[in-house]
């Protein structure tokens, strides 16, 4: 009786795997290679993968009907095989100021992500989310309050792109990871995002003008440094003692300046690439002279650029940006340590410019 009961016990798991869809693959997360060995199994030739990554990466298709030189027959098979990527726009917000636009995209489950367009002399820009929410914690985002729902997969994070370009009708120059999300916090998806997007058979969008921004997750860094991409390595500084920083990053409870700076040395080493220092001037907090003088300290034996960048007030904290004043002084003491140094220009700040202000916004419209 107990072998009967364990062989039928056996024979229902074997049917519920029969029973089981097979789970789609998402289409525009493959890469060319991948899609092209897919194609040879569902019995088609390999150049319809290339076929299909044109579609896709370069004419930017949103439906399988958009693509004209493809059988119907392939169409409806790729139907079945994949789930196709496209966000949703729910709402623009363009600036009065200089232009930029900022977007909120719905998708394909329901949650939102923010995405900016910023438009420069050198090229347009577009920084990018990489997850729904965040869980690192930073006191001055607005991108943590509510926590992490999910990372985003490479094709979520590249259509965001694609959509932008579609919208604006103008090619996008440069990419950069800074919005909603900690990017090395979803490490495996976006190396696949960054190869699918400086893909030479795609967009090609030059590594050198995607820059990816951390809090500073220590073995991630030292993990994308061996992977010896030319991207630029953005790390979010903001405080030049463990002290200030634990009160403004619960991340540095964990890794300390100490390994901080020896990750930015080791992924200069392997890279060539300097990492930039993104610090975000917070009135009264991490603006003075004696600042300056210390983040000059860090970043001069690693040849770092400094970014600074003038805190974007949210209404959830009471931290308020440094005076154009400081920030000038500021800007000056580190010229004269021989830092390279700029300060961000100020985009979008009349359109909920900082991340995750927009969503945020429109989550309490929805629970009202």
């Amino acid at each position: 009786m107990q072998i009967r009961a364990e062989s039928e016990g056996v024979m229902d798991e074997t049917r519920r795997k029969i029973d089981k869809p097979e789970e789609k693959k998402d289409i525009k997360s493959l890469t060319l290679e991948e899609l092209k060995q897919d194609m040879e199994k569902m019995g088609e030739k390999s150049f319809r993968g290339k076929q299909l990554y044109e579609w896709l990466h370069i004419k930017l298709a949103r439906d399988y009907e958009e693509m004209t030189n493809l059988p119907k027959n392939l169409k409806e098979k790729c139907q079945k095989r994949y789930t196709l990527t496209s966000l949703k726009q729910i709402r623009v917000q363009e600036s009065a100021q200089d232009g930029t636009k900022k977007f909120l995209f719905q998708l394909g489950d329901g949650n939102t992500v923010e995405s900016v367009w910023m438009k420069y002399k050198h090229g347009n820009s577009v920084c990018i989310s990489s997850q729904v929410g965040c869980r690192m914690g930073c006191a001055f985002c607005a991108s943590t309050l509510d926590g992490l729902e999910r990372s985003l997969r490479p094709s979520e994070m590249l259509e965001q792109i694609y959509l932008i370009t579609r919208l604006t009708g103008e090619r996008v120059a440069n990419v950069v990871v800074m919005g909603t999300g900690e990017p090395l916090d979803n490490y495996d998806n976006l190396l696949k995002f960054i190869r699918l997007l400086t893909d030479e058979n795609g967009l090609h969008i030059s590594q050198r003008s995607v820059t990816v921004s951390t809090c500073g997750l220590v073995p991630q860094m030292k993990k994308l440094a061996e992977e010896r991409l030319q991207i630029t390595l953005a790390l979010s500084l903001h405080a030049t003692t463990d002290e200030r920083r634990r009160k403004l990053m619960p991340i540095a409870n964990k890794y300390s300046l100490e390994e901080l700076m020896e990750a930015c040395a080791y992924y200069r080493e392997k890279t060539g690439r300097r990492v930039t220092f993104e610090y975000s001037l917070v009135e009264g907090v991490n603006d003075s002279c004696q600042e300056a003088q210390a983040l000059a300290g860090l970043a001069g034996p690693l040849n770092c650029h400094v970014n600074l960048i003038p805190v974007n007030p949210i209404k959830e904290r009471d931290f308020q940006a440094s005076s154009s004043q400081q920030i000038q002084s500021f800007k000056n003491k580190l010229e004269k340590n021989g830092i390279n140094v700029t300060i961000r220009r100020e985009m979008g700040r009349d359109i909920d410019g900082a991340c995750g202000q927009l969503r945020r916004r429109y989550q309490g419209s929805l629970e009202v």
